[in-house]
């Protein structure tokens, strides 16, 4: 009986202390800005609410997630709406087609030239005489039927594939490169492209730990690029750096992972909904937007 006792007054006792320690454990560890390991940035709100111009009809606007460069760990900061006209179009192949042998082909000059037979020497003397050798008659051994003689209708180079893509073409082939990418898990937005230093190691574990495959394109709306990724980007290859006004729809598809700052993302969208929504007549046109 007295054995009986003595644990009950222990197993009370060692209960009392486990409820104490828990108490004052749930008190000590409670979430707190100052007390994470790392901190999430207070200026920046848990959800950016963009204005969205020319709002669909249909469908409600996409959210994605907001990153940051920080830090290596993948820490969100919050939720940007993404336009479903430009980021949920159907996708047409034949499009993107168009756009890339545009890209690939209007730069093309063709250098072939062939002169023509009054630029060859000794057009005037004849191989051998007309008479007496019992060969066939000929002016020149530059003719055409000569080894090494001139080219009847040959290329008169340099000879420019130059043209232009139609606007309606340009700007759906942007939209639909830019669905596909959405759709595949291969566009992330972040606050700013600031890194922390300039190691080339730091860019690339940071696309390693976050799955960005070997090619990486970061868009931010200016072409004056942070010192700290300009440094690390130059000296690691798969990492471009483009401005918004050279986006294109065959660097997108060229990269596994396209990365858009808000900024970019701001003037990327304000941009195709003016085309979408312009007028064919450059009178009725409305004003561009203004450059932030």
């Amino acid at each position: 009986m007295l054995r009986s006792l003595s644990l009950v007054k222990i197993l009370r006792n060692c209960s009392l202390q486990s409820i104490r320690y828990f108490e004052s454990s749930t008190q000590s560890s409670s979430f707190s800005p100052e007390s994470s390991a790392n901190p999430i940035p207070q200026q920046l709100p848990l959800i950016v609410s963009r204005q969205l111009e020319y709002p669909h009809t249909r469908y409600p606007p996409l959210q994605a997630w907001l990153e940051t460069l920080g830090q290596k760990r993948d820490d969100k900061l919050g939720i940007v709406d993404l336009h479903p006209s430009i980021w949920q179009t159907s996708p047409r192949l034949d499009i993107l087609y168009e756009n890339i042998e545009w890209q690939k082909t209007y730069k093309k000059i063709d250098w072939a030239y062939t002169p023509p037979h009054h630029e060859y020497p000794s057009m005037r003397g004849k191989p051998w005489p007309q008479k007496g050798t019992g060969r066939a008659r000929h002016k020149s051994k530059f003719d055409p039927q000569w080894k090494g003689g001139y080219k009847v209708h040959g290329p008169k180079g340099p000879t420019s594939f130059f043209y232009v893509l139609p606007k309606e073409k340009r700007v759906e082939g942007l939209c639909t490169a830019l669905t596909v990418k959405l759709h595949q898990n291969d566009v992330h937005f972040v606050d700013s492209l600031d890194l922390p230093t300039h190691q080339p190691t730091y860019l690339q574990e940071l696309a390693e730990d976050r799955f960005w495959g070997p090619s990486v394109l970061f868009v931010d709306d200016t072409d004056i690029m942070p010192h700290n990724i300009m440094f690390a980007s130059a000296k690691t290859e798969g990492f471009t750096l483009m401005p918004v006004y050279g986006l294109n729809v065959y660097s997108i598809l060229k990269h596994t992972t396209l990365v858009l700052t808000i900024r970019a993302l701001n003037k990327i969208e304000k941009k195709l909904l003016h085309a979408l929504h312009s007028c064919d007549n450059p009178k009725d046109q409305p004003a561009p937007p203004d450059e932030p």
